[in-house]
């Protein structure tokens, strides 16, 4: 039924992107959406559905459930229900009623109009986060509505890293056909001979060529390190302001993944060279918000809004990145969660999202870029790396040894 005087303006002010509106905007949202009722156990939202609609959870509490089976409540008024449910299309989760639930439901098109001509300020509005002027205001909200909109592309995994990522995977995949598609690109061809004659991965004798690099390193490294070095290639922008940014990017990659390689090499059972990888990826759903954001040059001129949009959106772009790209789920997960200090992984044994997540924070540590960050015993992660009976002390100490091989990590990641 259609919402009108029932839903108090309060409420819809606690809701982001809704906080934006003015009052008048607010009455008419409020008299072009919808008020639906659920009932539990009612699935609400399909996965892979594109339906255009924004459901915001007023009332109740819901159930996602991503691909991988993994699942997640969100009850009303929490910090998760503040942005509209599973809210990028195609839905990446399914959602069902786990109480009885009360959702307000608006045309995303209706939604992307109103904030487009949404004012500068409004008394509700935190000191310090209005923008600097009208012009970025208006900016920054065309850009959100056009990403909600999917007017935006997801980057296409580099080739030869998903050849062989396909190769490696099947069992009747030998040496000679991992070893063809690599050497069908010189350029990888030469990363993963020099990454095999590292202090890495040096073996009794040098590594010349590519098949006895493969034979060296094994189908599942092999994989991952064609993966890494290919991934420096998403990085790019015709745009030089924005390539500025894409190098930036990826030198917080750079970092996060040699950290989490050192970790999971210290104390876990994950192989490293997935840690490299996951850390790599963290950020990479910034990429698609640099790469459209050249469609708005005044934007540009604004890098603390266009910071600000990466931030808000990176962790949900990037998960969908590596579903698309086929990516297991502990990846996916890893880009999900890594920026959120306080998740805490529902497996018994730490996972790439738990050394994502403490590489992230040593990387802020390390970049003097301490504000904010939360105290090492409230991460987690943390706890979970439990072999590292991890402490601040103890866990600069342990990297400050492994000094060298993070500075071999990141040589190996080094452009040549």
């Amino acid at each position: 039924m259609t919402v009108r005087e029932n839903v108090d303006l309060r409420q819809l002010r606690a809701f982001h992107p809704l906080n934006r509106l003015s009052d008048d905007q607010l009455v008419v949202l409020i008299n072009r959406a919808e008020r639906r009722v659920s009932r539990p156990g009612q699935k609400i939202l399909e996965r892979g559905a594109r339906d255009g609609m924004d459901f915001f959870l007023l009332k109740g509490a819901v159930e996602l459930t991503a691909g991988d089976g993994r699942q997640t409540t969100v009850t009303a008024g929490s910090e998760q229900a503040m942005n509209a449910i599973a809210r990028l299309q195609p839905r990446m989760f399914d959602v069902t009623a786990v109480q009885p639930c009360q959702f307000l439901v608006i045309e995303q098109s209706v939604l992307n109009n109103l904030l487009r001509s949404a004012p500068l300020e409004h008394s509700d509005d935190k000191a310090g986060e209005d923008m600097d002027t009208d012009e970025d205001h208006r900016l920054l909200m065309e850009f959100y509505a056009e990403l909600k909109s999917n007017q935006v592309s997801l980057p296409s995994m580099p080739d030869v890293a998903w050849k062989v990522r396909r190769l490696a995977d099947r069992e009747d995949s030998s040496v000679e056909d991992i070893g063809k598609a690599i050497t069908a690109d010189p350029a990888m061809s030469a990363k993963l001979v020099r990454a095999c004659n590292s202090a890495l991965y040096r073996g009794y004798s040098e590594v010349r060529n590519v098949h006895d690099a493969v034979v060296r390193l094994g189908g599942r490294t092999t994989r991952q390190l064609v993966t890494v070095f290919a991934m420096r290639e998403v990085f790019r922008s015709r745009h030089p302001e924005l390539q500025k940014a894409m190098d930036e990017l990826w030198r917080e990659a750079r970092t996060v993944g040699a950290l989490a390689y050192v970790l999971a090499e210290s104390a876990t059972r994950v192989a490293p060279e997935e840690a490299l990888l996951a850390g790599l990826l963290h950020n990479i759903g910034a990429v698609p918000v640099l790469v459209h954001a050249e469609h708005h040059p005044a934007l540009l001129a604004s890098p603390a809004e266009l910071r600000r949009a990466m931030a808000e959106l990176q962790s949900d772009i990037g998960a969908a990145i590596l579903e698309t790209w086929r990516f297991p789920d502990t990846f996916v997960e890893a880009a999900r969660h890594g920026d959120d200090w306080f998740y805490e992984c529902a497996k018994d044994k730490p996972q790439l999202v738990d050394l994502v997540i403490v590489s992230r924070l040593h990387a802020r540590i390390s970049a003097d870029q301490n504000e904010g960050l939360p105290e090492f015993e409230q991460v987690p992660a943390y706890r979970r790396l439990g072999a590292l009976e991890l402490s601040a002390s103890r866990s600069l100490k342990l990297l400050s040894a492994a000094r060298e091989r993070l500075d071999q990590l990141q040589d190996l990641l080094s452009p040549r």
